[in-house]
């Protein structure tokens, strides 16, 4: 570090960081924004109280963090350049900083070639606005709590019923056994809504046109609204291409559809359509607010009944519904509601009695080239039954143990028994703790570590960390219910699968397979 950067550096931190000088102090209130100086390598060397205030404590500010590291992953690249390009826009951070927020940066003129980036909220919003945020804000969290103790009991249940299925395919408790486990597939349906609606779902985003996204759900969709109901697709050339899990798109499109339809019971129609807005300053949206940007629109509106003024401000609102004796359940717009914001997106519904409704979306606009199409099975969701372990070619590893730590007991002996089962050595701890302390007491290296995320103590993040430091190469396989932007962490950039609950014993014997050194397995 030359002279100059020593002294610019600590000119900087006794700015950013109020000291006795009331000139500086005053500058620092007048800014009223959230501040961090990074260095030519986008590395964070100072920040003020705000900066810290935004980022949250999932990730606080700290000497030599990535800025790479403090986004979400999700549009992470897209942002960078828009960044580095001097474009102010919408971000999400990693470790969780309250939306909606913008950011800037801007170069000092030093030759160093620091530069500042700027992180503020954007316009405050009206009181019963932010009430109604709050509400969501709660209920998502609940919902996403909820939903993980729910991963985990859907595993076990899935895991036993699988177990036993393997050790007698044809006997006479088969059928009940595969009922189980189609009834734990529809569980985990219903969890991944919930987790849609609490933004923690595991998202599998590309680069994807708008236009070929609506325009290949348009035959499905024609099926499925049936004679009655007229369907349009009106969309805009060029096409936009935005950065999206496929599949969750297709979900969106579709609950959005099936909404309309359900509006329409003496038939209607139905308007699909694509388009394109420069936002300039932020906007008010609902109970949220728009940051400014470019966008990707996606509308869908109907010619239906409308929805009542009293009834608008809940339809995000999970299990809310007003068709609850049709078998409404109350997730599917809050599910929409939810990829959307994950998404790094927006949605607003506009609505009158007698003339129908539109829904409105925004999704940050890519400007690169989209990634070239993947088969469906590759983006599908995880099933909690397929594959069956039973089907895996069992194998051997020689004496080398896998590292197993998961505080559920039952998930712990079902894994334990299934990972045997496909050739495995298992050396199994209830908690990262017991597993440390497994290996000073002398047991052997493992030959990769799989465990979970969250548990009492140290979590599965913090002992892969600490296994790393004496096995820099170790291979690690972590379970979840939540979801890797959730988790606050590049798990790709750090070499970590992330295998989501709740997951069949196959995929877990699988995913363990494909982190392994070529060469290690012999199948038998």
């Amino acid at each position: 570090m030359t002279e100059t950067r020593r002294k610019l550096q600590a000119m900087l931190r006794r700015a950013l960081h109020p000291g006795p000088d009331p000139l500086l102090q005053a500058v620092l209130e007048v800014a009223g924004t959230g501040l961090a100086v990074l260095d030519a390598e986008d590395r964070i060397l100072a920040w003020n109280s705000d900066f810290a205030g935004l980022c949250g404590p999932m990730l606080p500010p700290r000497e030599g963090l990535a800025l790479r590291q403090l986004l979400a992953p999700e549009g992470r690249d897209e942002v960078l350049a828009m960044l580095a390009s001097g474009q102010r826009r919408p971000v999400m951070l990693a470790g969780g900083g309250a939306p909606p927020l913008e950011a800037d940066r801007r170069p000092l003129p030093v030759p160093e070639r620091l530069s500042v980036l700027r992180l503020s909220r954007v316009t405050a919003r009206p009181p019963e606005q932010q009430a109604a945020a709050a509400r969501l804000q709660a209920v998502g969290a609940l919902a996403g709590g909820i939903a993980h103790d729910f991963n985990n009991l859907l595993t076990a249940i899935a895991g036993s019923a699988e177990a036993a299925l393997a050790r007698a395919p044809d006997g006479n408790a088969a059928p009940e056994l595969r009922q189980v486990l189609e009834s734990a597939g529809r569980g985990a349906a219903l969890v991944r809504q919930l987790l849609a609606f609490a933004r923690q779902q595991a998202l599998r985003p590309r680069v994807v046109e708008l236009n070929e996204a609506v325009a290949s759900m348009g035959e499905l969709l024609k099926r499925l609204l049936g004679s009655r109901v007229k369907l349009a697709l009106h969309l805009e050339e060029p096409s936009r291409r935005v950065r999206i899990d496929p599949t969750q798109l297709d979900q969106v499109i579709m609950n959005l559809a099936l909404n309309a339809r359900d509006a329409m019971p003496e038939g209607g129609a139905m308007r699909i359509a694509t388009g394109h807005a420069v936002v300039l300053r932020p906007e008010p949206l609902g109970h949220e607010v728009l940051p400014a940007g470019r966008y990707a629109l996606l509308e869908v509106s109907d010619s239906g009944a409308g929805i009542p003024e009293e009834v608008l401000p809940r339809i995000f609102d999970p299990f809310f519904t007003t068709r609850r004796d049709q078998g409404g359940t109350g997730l599917g717009l809050s599910t929409v509601h939810g990829i959307v914001r994950q998404s790094g997106g927006f949605i607003a519904v506009d609505s009158k009695r007698g003339e129908g409704t539109r829904f409105r979306i925004w999704l940050p606009r890519h400007e690169g080239p989209a990634d070239p199409p993947v088969p469906t099975a590759m983006v599908a969701p995880p099933s909690v039954a397929q594959p069956p372990a039973s089907a895996l070619p069992v194998a051997s590893y020689g004496s080398v143990p896998v590292l197993l730590v998961e505080d559920e007991v039952p998930l712990l002996r079902l894994a334990e028994r299934a990972l045997r089962r496909a050739g495995f050595e298992v050396m199994s701890a209830g908690c990262a703790e017991e597993a440390l302390e497994m290996l000073t007491r002398g047991a052997p290296a493992p030959l990769a570590l799989v465990s979970d995320v969250v548990m009492p103590g140290m979590d599965g993040l913090e002992l892969a960390a600490k296994l790393r430091e004496r096995w820099p190469d170790l291979p690690v396989l972590l379970v979840s219910g939540y979801a890797e932007a959730a988790l606050g962490r590049d798990l790709t950039a750090e070499r970590i699968r992330l295998l989501a609950k709740p997951y069949s014993l196959g995929a877990l014997v699988a995913e363990l397979r494909g982190i392994l050194p070529t060469g290690v397995m012999k199948v038998s």
